[in-house]
């Protein structure tokens, strides 16, 4: 049970997810799952070149971004630099292999959701890529990032279909994406502070790949999984409100 004692900005209104909707078909610790680093993608190029270009539209150049649930790869524009980048996640080694990462921390947001040793007002942007669908206790994750993030700052989380399935909670695992996409709203309405979260299936700016990539990606997929369909695209924002 959450307690709601605290009021006020950050401060967690409700509970979203019950019991049984916290659960997963895998209840192994999951630093143990995590033990082994995947080197790999877990999403196709099309779906990354949109997060790539939503990074690009929303965090200011310069700013300083924190990656939660990070990997040896953060989908950063390239050609843009920022003051610090904070990677997190659960393998050591997958974050040593992110270059884009001016350091990070390892902590299994499952057992130890908030109190991170981060300092409040402290990013202009938080990121979730394909790891939202893991968090068992949502509403207290979301509390810290609104904590840790600037007045004014922006959280970004993003998904797609694509997800380890065993280690996904309930509520996720038995949704569509339209109910993932809610699930997340709702997330960032259980804390104190937030704005009206927006909900994306796309991106307006210049994409990252060419047609002709963006073909080719179709076509590798073909022949690897039998699907042409590429990874759909989800985001959800909102940012922290500024102070008065």
């Amino acid at each position: 049970m959450i307690s709601t004692a605290q009021e006020g900005p950050g401060s967690v209104r409700r509970e979203v997810l019950t019991p049984s909707q916290r659960t997963k078909l895998n209840p192994q610790d999951d630093r143990y799952w995590y033990d082994k680093p995947r080197l790999v993608h877990h999403s196709d190029a099309i779906f990354r070149s949109q997060v790539t270009q939503l990074y690009r539209e929303r965090i200011p150049a310069g700013g300083t971004v924190l990656d939660l649930c990070s990997s040896w790869v953060s989908h950063l524009p390239p050609d843009v630099e920022y003051a610090k980048i904070m990677g997190h996640g659960l393998n050591a080694v997958e974050l040593g292999e992110n270059k884009r990462l001016s350091q990070f921390f390892i902590r299994n947001l499952n057992k130890q959701p908030n109190e991170w040793a981060l300092e409040s007002d402290s990013f202009d942007a938080v990121l979730i890529c394909c790891s939202v669908q893991y968090f068992q206790q949502p509403e207290r994750v979301f509390s810290e990032i609104f904590r840790v993030l600037k007045p004014g700052g922006v959280c970004l989380v993003t998904f797609t279909h694509n997800l380890f399935y065993e280690k996904a909670v309930a509520a996720w695992r038995d949704g569509s994406m339209y109910s993932r996409t809610q699930l997340v709203k709702q997330y960032f309405l259980a804390v104190d502070g937030f704005t009206e979260p927006e909900a994306l299936t796309s991106v307006s700016g210049r994409a990252s790949l060419s047609p002709f990539e963006a073909a080719a990606t179709v076509v590798q997929k073909f022949f690897k999984t039998g699907s042409s369909v590429a990874d759909p695209f989800h985001a959800v924002v909102s940012y922290k409100l500024k102070r008065n």
